[in-house]
């Protein structure tokens, strides 16, 4: 079981909200769904791709999940949700011109007895926070995480690169989607954070652990970790979902 937080904010430049996210418990099974999604397209592709990614995915996979599936069986089963939220824009996409080229990235966790599976397409993401620290679960699928895959940039200069919003997969634009999918261990109290890159740009990771785990009630958290983003500027949507597991 997990206890979950959802939040999702225009950020103080963009005049439209492009990210999606949602919470579900499927109480047949016992499985937690979250899936946070970025959309891209214009302010009304964007907006109308990570919905229907959302809405696809979530209500796929309530088809799917039973109370024994393995982790390695609902990371199956979020792939092909996620297979059908991308062809769900692309059908959407071809009905009207102005979505054409539309698409979304993608994070999501389903939770199981010993932690949580994860799903991503893009470059929003998954951290897993304990008392470890902070880890990131999940590969950005874009230009500057090639170039620090390369040695040509590090880590730090990827935050502030020109092009760091270039991703290189995504909900829509291809026929087939490709998905990273994890087995994370959780124990209990251990927190998984589901964000956008919008997060992720004006927050750091060391700011995000210490909100999580010394900040104040996890209830407030996400509402600390946006304030940090606006005091940063928040150029973009900032979007996350919050999961701790009991």
């Amino acid at each position: 079981m997990m206890n979950t937080w959802g939040m999702t904010d225009v950020g103080l430049v963009r005049k439209d909200n492009q990210d999606a996210y949602a919470m579900t418990e499927h109480t047949a099974s016992g499985h937690t769904i979250c899936v946070v999604c970025d959309g891209m397209g214009g302010a009304a592709g964007g907006q109308l791709a990570s919905r229907i990614a959302v809405e696809t995915f979530t209500s796929e996979l309530e088809k799917i999940l039973s109370p024994d599936m393995q982790p390695e069986q609902l990371r199956e089963a979020s792939s092909y949700a996620a297979s059908l939220a991308n062809r769900a824009i692309r059908e959407a996409a071809a009905r009207a011109e102005e979505y054409l080229g539309m698409g979304t990235t993608l994070v999501s966790a389903v939770s199981y007895d010993g932690g949580a599976v994860i799903t991503n397409v893009g470059d929003s993401r998954a951290y897993h926070i304990g008392e470890m620290g902070i880890v990131r679960v999940t590969k950005d699928h874009s230009l500057v995480e090639s170039m620090v895959d390369r040695g040509d940039i590090t880590a730090e200069e990827a935050r502030r690169h020109p092009n760091r919003n270039l991703i290189t997969r995504a909900l829509g634009p291809d026929a087939v989607v490709q998905c990273d999918g994890y087995i994370c261990p959780m124990t209990a109290g251990d927190f998984l954070l589901l964000c956008t890159d919008g997060m992720v740009e004006t927050v750091t990771d060391q700011q995000m652990l210490f909100e999580i785990i010394h900040g104040g009630e996890p209830d407030t958290c996400l509402d600390r970790l946006l304030a940090i983003a606006k005091s940063q500027g928040a150029p973009d949507n900032v979007t996350a979902v919050l999961m701790r597991k009991l």
